[in-house]
């Protein structure tokens, strides 16, 4: 079991845990939450022994093995799936040391060394490792043609999934996976649901997704005001049980402060009345003992609301016979090749219409979007677009695009470059820059207050169509439920991409997928697409990896 007795941690000047005690048993599945700063990424590092609390003692049984992603990936040219399976360290080790013997000269010592070595092999299932790491990878998004791919051909977000591969195939004890769900797509996140399922050892995962907790965990480890707080159950069941504390801490605070309202009373009416001295100096200790019941604080809330569209065209736009893809020569050459994603796109879309769309991983959401949104060009044919159309579009990478150099309030003035700088100031304030912040360089900001800018550039637009791209990738559970609510009161039509399901079921009511090269609605809500994916693309892909 993991036991804290009384630890203490401080970062700099900065207290994270204050005498803390809990104690998790082996074989939960926990969740551990908390607002941005509070800790979980600290105690993750004492649990891999890389820091060390300043007071207390933190101790799980020393034969546990610890399993985690690494946040870097090298520029090796190491293929995708050799590299995975590095991830299980022992295995590696006694391959190194097989090669080493085979190596030297044959005696009988050296003999009988290797046969105990193809012995331990066999334990440690090294002739089905690579079909392992194949499942694994193809689980996580990967296709079979990729895996053979040097480690220097996959983007930032693809070298992160080859980070929590390895960590998969870690023969572990103790898994720890911080925000596991950030650089995947709902289908990856969905088979890693299943994974974790049934993983067998102790689990502790930080999310902002709370549909993944609701499915994986049985336990929630609440970070707050430096204390840490047990709760049996996952995400929703930690949601109930937290309210009804707070309304329960509210009552007792409220007769406390009644209590020390009428003790005060009589003492202030009868401290100066000899008859009355005892008594009243009773009740002034008794006040002086009454110990102060701090209310549960909630979560800090933050809200926003998109304001009305200015216009509302219908339809907004219709898309015939529409190819999407990109091309390949300059973008002016109409002759330049090209490659197709999506063919033969017969799509529109009506005033109020609200539309998740799904897909597996490549498939070509994006490119739709982009496509909608005039970020890409039709390759071929016609698009009709409403006049007055007015589009809020947020990109999956929407971040990265930023002036990261520049701060909140020069972004407003470009986009809203005669409006008085305090009415620029209120509305940022609104969505938390406020003061020196509005003008500070966002450079050192948190991916979620980038992203929270870059929404606030889009409410203040004014869009009567979303189209929204991964919209929740550096976001907090808070600031996730802020957007759905705006989401769901927005008047105007939306269409989004995202992998998060409670925002999806929350603020969508009809699903389009994106698939073998089409766009065609979905009959069904989102059980039913898992059950799709379970039935279709993910048992292909475990087909595939068993041949």
């Amino acid at each position: 079991m993991i036991r804290f007795q009384q630890v203490t941690l401080i970062r700099g000047i900065k207290p994270l845990l204050d005498k803390v005690d809990v104690l998790l048993n082996p074989g939960d599945k926990i969740g551990l939450i908390g607002a941005n700063g509070a800790g979980k990424s600290s105690l993750f590092g004492l649990l891999r022994g890389e820091l060390h609390p300043d007071q207390g003692d933190l101790s799980f049984p020393p034969t546990w093995r610890v399993a985690y992603v690494a946040q870097e990936t090298p520029a090796l040219d190491r293929s995708a799936i050799d590299y995975a399976i590095d991830g299980d360290v022992g295995l590696r080790a006694l391959e190194a040391r097989l090669t080493e013997l085979e190596s030297e000269p044959d005696t009988a010592e050296n003999g009988l060394m290797i046969g105990e070595l193809y012995g331990l092999l066999a334990d440690a299932d090294a002739y089905t490792v690579r079909s392992r790491a194949e499942q694994l990878l193809l689980g996580l998004g990967f296709s079979l043609a990729q895996m053979d791919e040097p480690l220097t051909s996959f983007s930032g977000g693809w070298r992160m999934r080859l980070n929590l591969a390895q960590a998969l195939m870690c023969p572990s004890d103790l898994l720890l996976l911080d925000e596991p769900t950030n650089h995947l797509d709902l289908d990856a996140i969905i088979w890693l649901e299943d994974w974790l399922k049934r993983y067998p050892g102790t689990l502790l995962v930080i999310s902002h997704d709370r549909d993944f907790l609701d499915e994986v965990v049985n336990v929630i480890v609440h970070i707050d005001d430096r204390k840490l707080k047990r709760y049996s159950g996952n995400y929703s069941s930690f949601e109930r049980q937290r309210a009804a504390q707070m309304i329960l801490a509210q009552g007792m605070m409220e007769k406390q402060q009644r209590q020390r309202a009428h003790l005060k009373s009589f003492i202030d009416r009868f401290s100066a009345q000899a008859s009355k001295a005892r008594q009243a100096q009773s009740r002034i200790k008794a006040l002086a003992k009454l110990e102060e019941i701090a209310p549960l604080r909630p979560p800090a809330e933050f809200s926003f609301t998109f304001r009305e569209p200015l216009r509302a065209p219908d339809p907004l736009l219709i898309m015939d016979g529409v190819q999407a893809g990109y091309r390949l020569g300059e973008p002016e050459d109409k002759a330049a090749a090209h490659k197709v994603i999506i063919d033969g796109i017969n799509f529109s879309l009506q005033g109020g219409q609200r539309i998740g769309l799904l897909g597996v991983n490549g498939a070509g959401k994006s490119t739709f979007i982009k496509t909608i949104a005039g970020e890409l060009q039709a390759l071929s044919g016609d698009t009709v677009f409403g006049k007055g159309l007015s589009i809020g579009y947020f990109a999956q990478h929407q971040v990265e695009m930023l002036r990261h150099d520049e701060s909140p309030l020069w972004h407003m003035n470009k986009i809203a470059p005669t409006t008085r700088e305090q009415e620029l100031r209120n509305f940022l304030g609104s969505f938390n820059f406020a003061g020196d912040m509005a003008t500070a360089s966002i450079k050192p900001f948190s991916g979620g207050e980038k992203a929270r800018l870059a929404l606030a550039l889009i409410v203040w637009q004014r869009p009567n169509l979303l189209l929204l791209d991964e919209p929740t990738n550096h976001l907090d559970l808070e600031t996730r439920e802020a957007l759905t609510m705006a989401l769901a009161q927005f008047e105007g039509t939306l269409v989004l991409v995202s992998h998060d399901r409670h925002l999806l079921r929350a603020t969508t009511d009809q699903f389009v997928i994106v698939a073998d090269g089409a766009v065609k609605p979905f009959d069904g809500d989102l059980d039913d697409y898992k059950s799709w994916l379970f039935k279709t693309k993910l048992a292909a892909k475990a087909s595939a990896a068993l041949q």
